[in-house]
């Protein structure tokens, strides 16, 4: 079929949703119509929580050790293509349109999912464009994600936590395997992940594998002067970020120790002041100040848990709050409520909502009517105000701003 615009390719696209995969199926696929997508330098990401920040500080740097980097990161904040990016440009709508008439009819014979589909338009993209490098980031966990058909130079997996359970596993050591699933022979890993029980898991894959392993964290991590955070990492001190969430130092640390692997020759220097410059949308990012709005894409347990490390530190006055019906909420919610004066259950478009009239009657929890009129309410009463649960309500928060009454 042939779509007379981009609106109406998305639609199409977003409908194919699914979870088992053929990935020898979509592996030939791509190498028959893009070979060259194989011999791209490859930088590949998994983990639960920081998949998107890690690759972002993984990119600045590239670019300022002067190459031209290609990314894949997912949900899409802005518009669906804004996934894929060069250089943090995102694929404009018509490159988007033309590649989808081009190989809609034979992704329908193949019975591709969407994600599948990102992976395809972003190598198709990111060849015909001449990148130097990619950097791709796992749609869900790691061994059957249709990411996992390449051969990188370096994997990374950020940490490892409970989300997306009834697809990956119960526990944390059969998440982990599944995570692992990306490690290849020979090819170093980096992880920011703590917990032993992981850990375990993912030594023995790399010993299985003959892969080097690497395990960073960031040091001494706190604020600088400016309210900003700053650590240390290995031998070097005081490396400072734009951003108040103390979270973002571990994959800061992953992502230095993933560059300086790629690219042994890569100027300290050089890759200090391209972090302290990393902007990442959606990950404790202020949308605005007086009053403060702040919105964060933490969506499970680990994530509101590290958002609430930051919390405790600034409080804010409201948390508007909301969750997809398969994640943990009450577990986040129980966090949420210690670092806020309140906490408001919010709805917005998604099919995967969470019962939040349930939620609201079982912890007394007001619910908002939508985000945009309870964002009005609470900007004419409170100084902070924070965002979070979904970063598909996110999505929708940072759409309203510079926001419009």
């Amino acid at each position: 079929m042939i779509y007379p615009n981009a609106k109406a390719a998305l639609l199409a696209i977003e409908a194919r949703r699914r979870i088992k995969k053929d990935l020898p199926a979509f592996q030939a696929f791509v190498r028959e119509v893009c070979p060259t997508a194989f011999s791209l330098p490859i930088i590949h990401v998994a983990g639960t929580n920081g998949k998107g920040s890690t690759v972002n500080f993984i990119r600045v740097q590239l670019q300022a050790l002067g190459y031209r980097v290609g990314t894949l990161t997912s949900p899409a904040l802005y518009v669906h293509y804004d996934r894929i990016r060069i250089d943090d440009q995102w694929m404009d709508e018509d490159t988007f349109l033309a590649l989808v008439n081009r190989y809609d009819e034979r992704w329908q014979a193949l019975g591709l999912a969407m994600f599948d589909i990102d992976v395809h338009l972003a190598m198709e993209w990111f060849v015909q464009q001449r990148v130097d490098v990619v950097i791709l980031e796992t749609g869900l966990g790691g061994r059957l994600d249709a990411t996992n058909i390449f051969l990188p130079n370096v994997c990374v997996i950020t940490n490892i936590g409970h989300d997306h359970m009834q697809y990956l596993g119960d526990t944390l050591e059969e998440i982990s395997r599944e995570k692992g699933g990306i490690i290849k022979e020979r090819i170093p890993l980096v992880t920011s992940e703590k917990n032993p029980s992981c850990l375990s898991v993912l030594r023995a894959i790399c010993k299985e594998k003959k892969a080097p392993f690497y395990q960073v964290h960031a040091k001494r991590a706190g604020y600088d002067e400016d309210g900003l955070v700053c650590f240390d990492y290995e031998e070097e001190k005081d490396l400072h970020l734009s951003t108040m969430a103390l979270y973002q130092a571990d994959n800061a640390a992953a992502a230095l120790k993933s560059v300086s692997l790629f690219c042994p020759t890569a100027s300290m220097n050089i890759q200090r002041s391209a972090i302290a410059a990393c902007q990442w949308a959606g990950r404790f990012q202020v949308l605005q100040e007086h009053p403060t709005v702040i919105v964060d894409g933490a969506h499970n347990r680990e994530g509101i848990q590290a958002l609430c490390t930051t919390l405790k530190q600034m409080p804010v006055d409201t948390i508007l709050f909301s969750v997809l019906k398969d994640k943990e909420a009450p577990l986040m919610i129980e966090q949420l409520k210690q670092v806020c004066r309140r906490l408001i259950l919010c709805p917005f478009q998604q099919e995967r909502l969470a019962d939040l009239n349930v939620l609201a009657e079982t912890y007394h929890l007001a619910i908002a009517k939508d985000l945009k009129t309870i964002l009005q309410e609470r900007m004419r009463q409170d100084e902070r105000i924070l965002i979070c649960g979904s970063l598909y309500f996110v999505s929708e928060a940072i759409r309203l701003f510079p926001f419009r009454s």
